[in-house]
């Protein structure tokens, strides 16, 4: 295992995240090499790690959250979703994989 830096290449990087990230080491796939960051929260454009310091997410999952962390709109159609169907097997057609669920957005 790395030993973590914070943003600028110092080794001041608190026990909280040192001990998150050897967690993460640990015990999950290593497809990536993670900045030393343990994001707890984010809302909007603003992640914040587990000693409370608030980055600007210029990464936003590769584009993946691209309209931001928590966006109302999408969260209520998510929601509305979820109250009706969790999830469907592909074993099945799903009325949700239609043209229309993409233009209700």
């Amino acid at each position: 295992m790395h030993q973590a830096t914070d943003a600028v290449g110092t080794d001041a990087v608190s026990t909280a995240t040192r001990d998150a990230i050897a967690q993460v080491e640990a015990h999950a796939a290593h497809n990536y090499h993670p900045l030393p960051v343990v994001v707890t929260d984010a809302e909007g454009a603003w992640v914040t790690d587990v000693d409370g310091r608030r980055y600007l997410d210029c990464l936003a999952a590769y584009s993946a959250v691209n309209f931001g962390h928590g966006n109302p709109r999408l969260l209520a159609v998510a929601h509305a979703q979820l109250d009706r169907v969790t999830l469907t097997s592909r074993a099945f057609h799903s009325a949700a994989l239609g043209p229309v669920s993409y233009t209700h957005l």
